[in-house]
C-alpha cells in the first residue's frame, strides 16, 4: 500500500495542469477579489476585513480543488479503464487504494494553503495577533480537507469517466459559491443566507474565521463537518462495495 501512494503522489505532482488549478489558481483568485480591497474596512455581517476573510475561503477553495477534483476524476476513469479491476486481483486491500487517493490529494492540498497565506501576507499585508493562529489556520483547513476528499471518491464511484467531470464541476462550483468561497454570505437574500449555514463549505470557512478572529471553530461548524464526512464517507463505501460486487 505505501507503493501505491507514493506512486500516486508522483504522478500528482507531475501533473501541470492539476497543480496549476490546486495551488496557483485560488491565490489568482485571491488577488482578483481582495487584491484592491480595503485592510480596515469590516465586511458587514463579519468581523474580518476582505483579505482576511478570502484569505481563508481561497485557502479552503484551493484544497477542495486538490481532493474533490483530483480523487473523482481519477477514481472514475481509472475504474473505466480497468486499472482498478487490476489493483483487486493483487494483495492490495481495497481501503489501500482509496487511501492512495485520499494520501496524494492531501499533498497537494497543503501546497495551495500555504500559497494563498503567502499571497495574502506579501500583496495585502495580512497579519495575526498570535502565531499559534497560522498554524491552527493551517491545520483546520487541510484537515477539514478530508470531508470533500470523501466527497470525491463518492462520486468518482458513482459517475462514469464520461460524466464525472460535468458532475463534479457542478457539484464544485455549486457548494464554493452557495458556501461563499467567493463572496461572503452577508452579501445573500436572507432565504440563502439561512441554506448556506447548512452548506458543509459554509461550515468548512467558519473553522478558518473563527481562528482568525482568536476563537476555536465553532462547534456548529464542526458538527456539521462530522454529519457530512460520515455521510460522504458512508456513501463512498457503498458505492465502491458495488462497484466490487459488477466487477
Amino acid at each position: 500500500m505505501n507503493t501505491l501512494i507514493k506512486l500516486e503522489i508522483v504522478r500528482t505532482l507531475r501533473n501541470k495542469k492539476f497543480m496549476f488549478f490546486s495551488v496557483l489558481y485560488p491565490a489568482a483568485l485571491y488577488l482578483l477579489i481582495a487584491g484592491g480591497a480595503s485592510t480596515t474596512e469590516i465586511v458587514k455581517g463579519t468581523h474580518l476585513t476582505l483579505p482576511l476573510l478570502m484569505m481563508v475561503s481561497m485557502a479552503s477553495f484551493g484544497a477542495i480543488t486538490a481532493v474533490l477534483m483530483g480523487n473523482s476524476e481519477r477514481i472514475a476513469k481509472e475504474r473505466e479503464k480497468g486499472w482498478v479491476r487490476q489493483l483487486r486481483l493483487t494483495a492490495l486491500p481495497g481501503r489501500g487504494y482509496v487511501t492512495a487517493k485520499v494520501a496524494s490529494a492531501a499533498v497537494v492540498s497543503l501546497p495551495s494553503i500555504l500559497v494563498v497565506f503567502a499571497v495574502a501576507a506579501a500583496v495585502k499585508n495580512v497579519r495575526m495577533d498570535a502565531a499559534w493562529q497560522w498554524f491552527a489556520l493551517t491545520g483546520a483547513i487541510w484537515a477539514g480537507s478530508i470531508v470533500f476528499a470523501a466527497l470525491g471518491v463518492a462520486v468518482g464511484y458513482l459517475a462514469t469517466g464520461d460524466a464525472v467531470r460535468p458532475i463534479t464541476m457542478i457539484i464544485y462550483f455549486g457548494l464554493s459559491i452557495l458556501g461563499g468561497l467567493w463572496m461572503p454570505t452577508s452579501t445573500f437574500p436572507k432565504w440563502l443566507q439561512n441554506i448556506a449555514e447548512w452548506v458543509p463549505t459554509h461550515a468548512y470557512a467558519g473553522l478558518g474565521q473563527a481562528i482568525e478572529q482568536g476563537g476555536a471553530p465553532h462547534m456548529k461548524d464542526v458538527s456539521i463537518l462530522v454529519a457530512y464526512l460520515v455521510l460522504f464517507a458512508g456513501a463512498a463505501a457503498w458505492l465502491y462495495r458495488k462497484d466490487t460486487r459488477k466487477a
